[in-house]
């Protein structure tokens, strides 16, 4: 197991995260803003079947999901436009180690980029949390044709780095970035979320952080 381990991880030269789920705690935050917006519609709270798959999904695709009776969502985005995210940014909780492993990892020389499929929350989300200049890449589902599980931003940071899929160690928790890794064939870290199928299972990024042998 360790020599298959190092024969992966001795390649890597960019780690990429997914941002809800891995760099941050949103459940709860999510859950609210989105069941603020559908009581605007007066519409039940999401169900769990539905939290699953709005965690996933793109801005767009989730509005899409949870309005199907819907064929103009014009109104339904205007009125998201007045929930102001960004108040609820603030009760995101980040991940314990977060930081401390990316400055770890310029430290090494890695690479270290964002693939998420949050739009227009995500540069706010970053400044919120002192994080934007510890990243040399973030890509959005605003920023691909595609969003996950399509691998384009993978690919496209695969593309901006010149770098071959087995170079890139991708840290995701939900079957779409399963499927985006299996797709761009990067090498993949399931985090938090044993049922995926995956190359690595960590529940912390300390452990992720050991795994490089990134020396404290």
């Amino acid at each position: 197991m360790r020599k298959v381990q190092a024969l992966l991880t001795n390649k890597i030269k960019a780690v990429v995260f997914d941002c809800d789920g891995v760099m941050f705690d949103t459940a709860d935050v999510n859950r609210r803003y989105y069941n603020q917006l559908l009581a605007g519609f007066n519409k039940p709270p999401l169900t769990e079947p539905q939290f699953v798959k709005v965690h996933m999904f793109s801005v767009k695709d989730a509005i899409a999901y949870l309005f199907p009776e819907r064929e103009d969502l014009t109104d339904v985005f205007a009125h998201m436009k007045g929930l102001a995210y960004g108040e609820f940014i603030s009760h995101m909780v980040i991940e314990p180690g977060l930081k401390d492993f990316l400055d770890s990892l310029k430290e090494r020389m890695f690479i270290r980029a964002v693939a998420t499929n949050r739009t227009n929350t995500m540069a706010e989300v970053l400044k919120t949390f002192d994080l934007e200049h510890r990243f040399e890449s973030v890509v959005t589902a605003a920023d691909v044709k595609n969003p996950k599980p399509a691998p384009d931003q993978l690919l496209k940071i695969m593309d901006h780095f010149k770098l071959a899929p087995r170079e890139i160690l991708f840290i995701g928790d939900s079957a779409f970035d399963q499927m985006a890794a299996d797709k761009a064939g990067t090498v993949f870290v399931a985090f938090n979320n044993p049922s995926l199928k995956a190359d690595f299972y960590f529940n912390s990024m300390a452990d992720i952080k050991a795994m490089l042998n990134i020396n404290q």
